[in-house]
């Protein structure tokens, strides 16, 4: 496995001794990722694969509220980090395995991609280009190559935690979250990577390239 994070992913190391690469990447700094898979480090990685599969998982609500507050530099920011970054290393991983069978990507998505949400306009844009990615690369038809943006549902993650703080003028709809979060009804994590893992590795994945997994 190859990890890349802004700040390494430490929790995961000890669970996979020997088996977990780590790279620290800000991959909201669309000039490092380039100059990363510039130097070849993926398709080294890759090399020899017979099946190969890339979640692309970062992502950030930031900057909340409307146009006129967001500010050029988170702007630029979150679309680097959502949009940018899976796209490069979709390409980046497609151009390093020319002789793979199965190759997968997986954009975490949300219904924010499918519902608009005031003081969303730049999370609800992002995502809905990934969900539009994975939709135009299904009728590209690359050999081996299937890609989905996959909808996980309302999950307890610190993205939560980080609305909760929001200033409702910001994003006006905060109290539904709140009350998802007093209620329970936020789903676990670990749950939703389960489900999400065995929907990925199934035969079926790709057919639908924007998927609910509450609905599978």
């Amino acid at each position: 496995m190859l990890g890349l994070s802004r700040a390494g992913l430490p929790a995961l190391a000890p669970a996979h001794p020997g088996e977990l690469q780590q790279v620290a990447l800000d991959l909201s700094d669309s000039a490092a990722l380039c100059a990363w898979v510039a130097t070849g480090a993926l398709a080294r990685f890759l090399d020899g694969a017979g099946r190969v599969l890339l979640i692309n998982n970062a992502g950030s609500v930031q900057p909340m509220g409307p146009p006129g507050g967001q500010g050029a530099q988170a702007l630029a920011r979150s679309v680097a980090l959502n949009v940018t970054a899976p796209l490069v290393l979709a390409d980046a991983l497609v151009a390093a395995t020319p002789g793979c069978a199965d190759r997968r990507v997986v954009h975490i998505s949300s219904g924010a991609a499918r519902n608009p949400y005031p003081g969303w306009s730049v999370y609800c844009a992002t995502k809905a280009a990934l969900d539009m990615h994975a939709r135009a690369v299904q009728l590209d038809g690359v050999d081996g190559v299937r890609v989905s943006s996959v909808a996980p549902g309302v999950i307890d993650t610190a993205m939560q935690a980080d609305i909760r703080a929001s200033r409702v003028s910001d994003f006006p709809l905060r109290e539904r979250f709140e009350s998802m979060k007093r209620d329970g009804a936020l789903a676990d994590p670990a749950d939703v990577a389960r489900r999400l893992l065995a929907h990925v590795l199934s035969a079926d994945f790709g057919r639908d390239p924007i998927p609910d997994l509450r609905q599978l």
